[in-house]
């Protein structure tokens, strides 16, 4: 296959994971005029996109051995070894962007199993869901050899934005997780919201322009903490912990009072008061990225 691909003047790149993630992938290289090659365990999901021209591969081996660019879009670490092992004996010459989630340890680790067997990894971490794929505006974290990311970059550009952080193959999964912490948490306090709205009669599009004000608020937190905290100015100028805490205690009481669980803002209180204990009530909140890193 690889061959008439070179024939014809394509580029070709060796999609492996077919969830909503690699389809959307597939699909944006099949749209870019690529050869694409997949391989997924329950085959029939290949089945749009070989009707649009992709080659179905019979193997995970044989899947990757079909160019040189193989794209990784997986659950897991433990569902990239597998795959990896089963294909084994065709990685030396190819180049692996793994944009599977997991650990950055994890990521170092297949990054150093890839090259005792001859072959390049990259790390990436999509920054977007897959209707963001191919759209302009939606950015991938990639991290490890700069050469490797040149190389690929315009390949890389098809499904998002490349955005490089550097050779350590684990970087591009630390970017990844913690943007996932703020957006879980925060998308996890917008819902608790929500359901102590709706459990006062408010429903949640009655609440929507309220919520959007309040989360439209945060980039000016964020860029006034922001350089406070890599300073270590915790100081209580501006606001104070033990303030904090009396805020979400009240929280916390009109959740109970409305009958909805109050584990998250309870959580939130223990956390906020473990700093008050700590000595820190009279510095301000930002002075939690301490009691965090255990300092």
């Amino acid at each position: 296959m690889s061959v008439a691909q070179q024939q014809h003047g394509k580029p070709s790149v060796t999609v492996i994971g077919l969830g909503p993630m690699g389809l959307a992938m597939a699909g944006a290289y099949l749209d870019a005029g690529y050869a694409v090659t997949v391989w997924n365990r329950t085959a029939g999901r290949a089945a749009g996109l070989v009707a649009r021209g992709a080659v179905l591969a019979p193997s995970a081996a044989a899947a990757v051995a079909a160019g040189e660019l193989v794209v990784l879009s997986l659950t897991d670490y433990d569902a990239v070894f597998a795959v990896l092992t089963a294909a084994e004996a065709e990685l030396a010459g190819r180049t692996v962007v793994n944009l599977s989630s997991d650990t950055p340890e994890r990521a170092r680790e297949a990054a150093r199993w890839l090259a005792e067997r001859g072959a390049g990894h990259l790390t990436g971490g999509v920054q977007v869901p897959p209707s963001g794929i191919g759209r302009s505006g939606s950015s991938t974290f990639y991290s490890g050899p700069v050469e490797l990311f040149g190389r690929h970059r315009a390949a890389l550009e098809v499904l998002t934005g490349a955005d490089y952080r550097g050779d350590d193959p684990g970087l591009a999964q630390l970017y990844y997780q913690i943007q996932m912490d703020l957006f879980w948490t925060s998308l996890a306090g917008y819902l608790h919201a929500t359901a102590v709205a709706e459990a006062n009669g408010i429903p949640a599009d009655a609440f929507l322009p309220y919520a959007t004000s309040t989360a439209a608020s945060m980039p000016g937190f964020l860029a006034f903490y922001a350089p406070r905290i890599a300073a270590g100015h915790h100081e209580g100028d501006v606001d104070r912990l033990t303030m904090a805490l009396a805020s979400v205690e009240h929280v916390l009481h009109t959740v109970e009072a409305s009958g909805v669980d109050g584990a998250l803002p309870r959580a939130l209180a223990d956390t906020f008061r473990r700093g008050v204990e700590a000595g820190h009530g009279a510095s301000s909140a930002t002075s939690l990225v301490r009691l965090f890193k255990g300092e």
